[in-house]
């Protein structure tokens, strides 16, 4: 199929993309990498009169990078992110698995953040590292944890009027270990169940995606063995797991058990 008729525009700086969602809401989408965006308008799933194209503007296009996290723009491609020297470890065990790396090539950071996949790793790796989502508007800036900006499927809390203008993902702390692991049908294709985890001293943050309709954390004291396989056992029958033309609600429940101690880290990283 064919997407229904549109406008387009492009945008150099985020205010003005702020300014034009602003005048246009509902009716515009922002188009960075697009990997997500044109299939849902190949397939008429989504019929906006306007695309916002930001993927050439040099302020969006930045990796910043403080004691404390590395803050990625909107138009950072999953690629440029994967090369960079200080990539968090945790995405650099998950990019992997993301697609292929045409895919990567042109597929940003925050638009997979934006489209919100309960299957995709980005938003997975976000909520299990506690980053942040920096939402813009004409007139305001907020940041929203990944905690509360999932909010269901396909489903975010930005608004129609704000731009992901950038994604924070905190650095690895002293002592601080991380695990990730998936399993999917093909390599490349989206996870059936995949688990991240971070460890730190006396804690561990177990996060799911794949099992229900949004990445799903819990934080865990530092468990091992039976300990653990019990914690896992009884997060995967909290979860609203259900039956779906790709497997059962049970295999994703059994992934998750296993994935769960092929994600655990064993070493402590130190930056």
């Amino acid at each position: 199929m064919k997407p229904a008729a549109f406008d387009y525009v492009r945008a150099d700086s985020a205010q003005a993309a702020a300014e034009l969602l602003q005048q246009h809401g509902e009716a515009a989408r922002i188009l960075a990498g697009g990997q997500s965006l044109m299939a849902v308008l190949n397939m008429r799933l989504a019929q906006p009169a306007l695309l916002i194209d930001i993927s050439r503007s040099a302020e969006l296009s930045t990796i910043t990078v403080t004691d404390g996290s590395v803050r990625v723009g909107a138009a950072v491609t999953q690629a440029q992110l994967q090369a960079h020297p200080d990539v968090p470890p945790l995405l650099a065990l998950a990019f992997p698995h993301i697609s292929h790396f045409p895919i990567r090539n042109r597929g940003t950071v925050c638009g997979s953040i934006a489209h919100a996949d309960p299957s995709a790793e980005l938003p997975l790796c976000l909520l299990a590292l506690r980053g942040t989502v920096h939402l813009r508007s004409a007139r305001a800036r907020r940041d929203v944890p990944a905690s509360d900006f999932f909010t269901g499927l396909l489903s975010t809390a930005r608004r129609a009027d704000e731009l992901i203008e950038a994604v924070s993902f905190p650095r690895p702390l002293p002592d601080q270990a991380c695990g990730f692991a998936e399993h999917s049908r093909r390599h490349g294709d989206f996870a059936l169940c995949a688990v991240a985890m971070v460890a730190g001293p006396g804690s561990l943050r177990v996060a799911v995606g794949g099992l229900s309709d949004r990445p799903q954390a819990i934080d865990l004291p530092a468990l091992d063995g039976p300990a653990l396989d019990d914690a896992i056992n009884e997060l995967a029958w909290s979860l609203d797991v259900r039956d779906d033309p790709h497997t059962s609600a049970s295999t994703r429940r059994h992934l998750l058990r296993h994935l769960a101690r092929q994600a655990y880290p064993t070493t402590r990283r130190s930056t």
